[in-house]
């Protein structure tokens, strides 16, 4: 705790002293937030000037006169070998790959979690250990079997082949957290919904997803997350014309032809990552409080 100081008037208000204590947590936070804003504000900077400019500037000095150009063209116009269409295709490919999987995995993984938290079924614990040996299982190790299979059902090289890859291996971690959140809910309301004669479905619609608005938010925003900075399963399992936000990024700055335009790839990148920030911002409180509520409980 800081030191609290009495030296003024009476009925004056406390100072607060801060101690050693205080004063390298707060050096520590300062110290981390820097670390991450200082190249998030050299992106933000070097995206807004043109070529000349940074061929002789600082790249910590502001525009002198500030472009969106470099904007324009990482949205339509940037290269990637023969395409010349920017990062929109990629946005839009990134958009019905994550909209879907991020639907279906959590839709599967809350009603895993329910009837896991509540139903108590015959062989629940073993399929639960099941999904969390699946949740640890790294991703490199199943690339392999995932194109086999997704080459016999005629998905390979699809977006419907990557949305079943994305729901598959999101679904253990969120089985993980709808379970343990469930859990947390007043098991009265369960019994009592039981007794009136309410079934398995009726309970699952009527009283825990209303309660549930909190860990819905987290399961969304780490999907979310999770989905749309995805590299390695976007160039895995789709073909070129498909290819997700992040494989377009990953072409676009590592081009080998014509003049580097770091303008334009620090644009690129920005946009790349607005989706997510912009999810976590606009619903971050939420997912602070899901957290807190047992999400990450059990």
């Amino acid at each position: 705790m800081a030191d609290i100081a009495f030296d003024g008037p009476r009925g004056s208000k406390p100072r607060h002293r801060l101690s050693g204590r205080n004063i390298m947590i707060y050096g520590t936070l300062i110290v981390v937030a820097l670390y991450y804003l200082i190249p998030l504000y050299v992106m933000v900077m070097t995206s807004l000037k043109g070529l000349p400019e940074i061929r002789v500037g600082n790249i910590f000095s502001p525009p002198v006169e500030a472009t969106f150009e470099p904007w324009v063209k990482a949205w339509s116009q940037a290269c990637t070998g023969l395409n010349c269409e920017g990062l929109q295709r990629g946005f839009w490919n990134s958009v019905r790959i994550t909209v879907p999987s991020v639907f279906l995995s959590i839709l599967i993984a809350s009603i895993n979690g329910y009837a896991l938290a509540n139903w108590r079924f015959r062989g629940a614990e073993f399929f639960f250990a099941i999904l969390m040996i699946g949740a640890f299982i790294p991703y490199q190790v199943m690339i392999y079997p995932m194109v086999i299979l997704l080459r016999e059902l005629g998905l390979y090289g699809s977006l419907t082949g990557l949305v079943l890859v994305h729901t598959v291996f999101g679904m253990p971690i969120l089985t993980l957290l709808f379970r343990n959140y469930f859990a947390t809910l007043p098991e009265e309301l369960f019994k009592a919904a039981r007794v009136d004669g309410t079934g398995f479905w009726g309970i699952y619609f009527r009283i825990m997803l209303p309660l549930s608005l909190p860990i819905f938010v987290v399961a969304v925003i780490l999907q979310v997350t999770g989905i749309w900075n995805d590299f390695l399963f976007g160039v895995v399992y789709t073909k070129p014309e498909y290819y997700p936000m992040t494989v377009q990024l990953n072409n676009i700055v590592n081009t080998t032809t014509g003049v580097r335009e770091y303008n334009v790839n620090m644009a690129a990148t920005i946009l790349t990552g607005l989706v997510p920030l912009l999810i976590y911002f606009v619903s971050g409180r939420l997912f602070v409080r899901g957290i807190a509520a047992g999400a990450v409980k059990g």
